[in-house]
């Protein structure tokens, strides 16, 4: 990938954490998801946005028990449901510029009826959630490595994920994607994959996790993309 379109893609990723830090000032108690999800679309088109790469969504939100649901965006609808005064929220972001994507989730934890820090959750589930979403990410920084198969990277972390007690709850059972111009271009990290980390520009890593009988999903979701051998984050 040349420099210019590594601009484009760090372009579009930026304005995905800044609409997630406006999130963090918007949602509170009471707010639907249709409520935020049509918020954080409006706010994407101040910034520039003219398209949203999946399936025409600008934004995926769950609140709550929802927060489990894994779904494909042509089959999600958000709904009436309101956030409450102790609760968690979920937005998965897929903005577009010329082609360009970003791709961005967050879970927001709700304390006393606004987004608040982890630790001050009442709710212990949330907080290891969150948290274990960190390890998670960490422990896939560490160990990637440019030759190596997406199939190994999917296996070692589900083992690892399985070992601090939690469950991968994606739909397809992968970990994530490459970025690609086309949606059905995408390279899967699953099992069975062996294309190298190595052969793609960038990538996602998306583990939604949910601790083993709980009742809450958690996501966080990076582009990924590697730099003379080394991982960055985009």
């Amino acid at each position: 990938m040349n420099t210019e379109d590594l601009k484009k893609y760090k372009k579009v990723q930026t304005i995905s954490r800044e609409i997630i830090q406006f999130l963090r000032s918007f949602i509170k108690e009471g707010q639907s998801e249709k409520e935020i999800a049509e918020e954080a679309e409006k706010f994407m088109k101040q910034k520039g946005i003219n398209s949203y790469w999946y399936y025409n969504l600008g934004a995926m939100v769950f609140v709550g028990k929802r927060t489990t649901i894994s779904i494909s965006g042509k089959d999600y609808q958000p709904t009436d449901l309101k956030v409450k005064s102790e609760d968690l929220v979920t937005v998965d972001l897929a903005p577009e510029i010329d082609g360009f994507w970003g791709d961005y989730a967050r879970s927001f934890v709700i304390v006393n009826g606004k987004v608040g820090e982890t630790e001050q959750s009442k709710i212990p589930e949330i907080v290891q959630g969150i948290n274990t979403e960190t390890i998670v990410h960490k422990e896939f920084q560490n160990f990637i490595k440019e030759e190596m198969e997406l199939q190994e990277a999917y296996a070692k972390m589900n083992l690892f994920i399985d070992k601090l007690g939690f469950e991968n709850l994606d739909f397809k059972k992968n970990l994530g994607h490459s970025i690609e111009k086309n949606i059905d271009d995408r390279k899967y990290i699953e099992a069975g994959n062996n294309i190298k980390f190595g052969e793609i520009d960038l990538f996602t890593f998306e583990p939604h996790l949910k601790k083993k009988n709980g009742y809450y999903g958690v996501r966080l979701e990076n582009i990924y993309y590697f730099n003379k051998g080394k991982i960055q984050i985009l």
